[in-house]
Formats: structure tokens, sequence, C-alpha cells
């Protein structure tokens, strides 16, 4: 039998749309039981702006026919699109013992090391939840928090187009400046950095991986 205090599920997803993993988030943390065990899904998304908890339409200033969508997930407005990993971690915090603020630092941490693998220095902001390299953001943060479990997560630019981030005001910064792993002389490959983050999120959450 599985101890789900020592396992995290990971699922690689593939290219898929924005609402429908949206509502299958939701549909698993709302069906989770006690010994529900965590997941983290690895993915892709359709071209697409997603607007948080704490959006401003005014942030987004020309989406051209990228669709946006209001999400309840936290923080501004960002984009989505092939070429960036996205990583939706599931996880019932209680049980882990930590809080949304440490989940946070956690998966920044995880974006860190794992940049630093391939020699680029990054770095987290206190007040500006994701991962910087030179001022530039290359990974952003948003959660959700329902009855003690997490969903969404964190979107890591890979190797995507980066042009539609000049059509938004990037989590809700006029002007900020967006990168990516591709950019900066490094491994680009979606599936060899979804391992490598995962692995680097199982580690610090003291979890074995179980891939589906």
């Amino acid at each position: 039998m599985i101890d789900p205090r020592k396992v995290l599920i990971v699922r690689r997803l593939g290219l898929r749309d924005y609402e429908s993993t949206w509502r299958a988030m939701r549909s698993f943390t709302d069906r989770r039981r006690l010994d529900t065990a965590d997941e983290l899904w690895l993915l892709e998304h359709l071209p697409v702006y997603t607007l948080g908890k704490a959006g401003c339409s005014e942030h987004v200033i020309d989406p051209g026919g990228i669709p946006v969508i209001a999400t309840d997930r936290g923080g501004q407005v960002t984009y989505h699109g092939p070429g960036q990993l996205v990583a939706y971690i599931l996880l019932d915090l209680p049980r882990a013992g930590i809080g949304v603020r440490r989940l946070v630092q956690l998966l920044e941490q995880a974006v860190v090391d794992l940049l630093t693998s391939y020699g680029i220095t990054s770095s987290a902001r206190p007040y500006a939840p994701g991962v910087y390299v030179e001022g530039a953001k290359i990974a952003a943060i948003g959660l959700r928090i329902r009855r003690g479990c997490s969903f969404h997560g964190l979107a890591l630019n890979v190797d995507p187009d980066l042009t539609p981030f000049s059509r938004i005001d990037p989590c809700g910064y006029p002007g900020l400046a967006v990168t990516a792993v591709a950019q900066l002389d490094a491994p680009a490959g979606i599936g060899p950095v979804g391992t490598g983050l995962a692995e680097r999120i199982a580690r610090l959450l003291a979890r074995r991986i179980i891939p589906v």
C-alpha cells in the first residue's frame, strides 16, 4: 500500500487546453480523501492569457487572438503557450506540514536549483513571487488553496515564443522583461527540464516519485 506522506505521483499530460485542465485540478482537489496521494502534473498549454484573482484587466494591453481567462489562482496576468513547462502541484499542505508561503519558496528553490545545474544564476524576490535571471522573469508562480490543498503551480519558460508577453504587463509589472532557458545557452527540451524539475520538487518535499 502506498504511504501518501512519502510519494509524489508525477503525470506528464502533454499539450492541453487551459480550461479543461483547470476543471480537472478543481475536481481532483474536491474529490481528495485523507489517503489520496499528492500529484505533480507536467504539461504545456495552448496559447492563453490567464488573469489571477488579483488581476486587473488594464494589464492586458492587446491580447489579439489569444483568449483571456479569469481564473482562481493567486497573482496577476501571465501567458501560457507551447514551449513553456507548466507544473501543477496538488498537495495536502497540513499533511506535508507546510504552509502556502513555504510551498511558494519550495517551488522557487526547485527552479533555482534546476537552473543552477544548467549554469544559470537565478534568484527569487521576497515580494514578487517567481524566479528571475538578471532582472528578467523566467518562472511565474500562482497557487490556490482549497480545503487545505493546493492546485495551480508554476510556469517555467523553456523555449516558448516570448512575443505574447509584450502584449501584457507580466504579473502586473509594466515593462517587466521575460526570458527563457533557451535564450541562456542551456538545454531547452521540455522533457528533460520537466524531469529535472520534478526530481527537485520531490527532493525538497522528501518524496519518492511515482511516474504515471
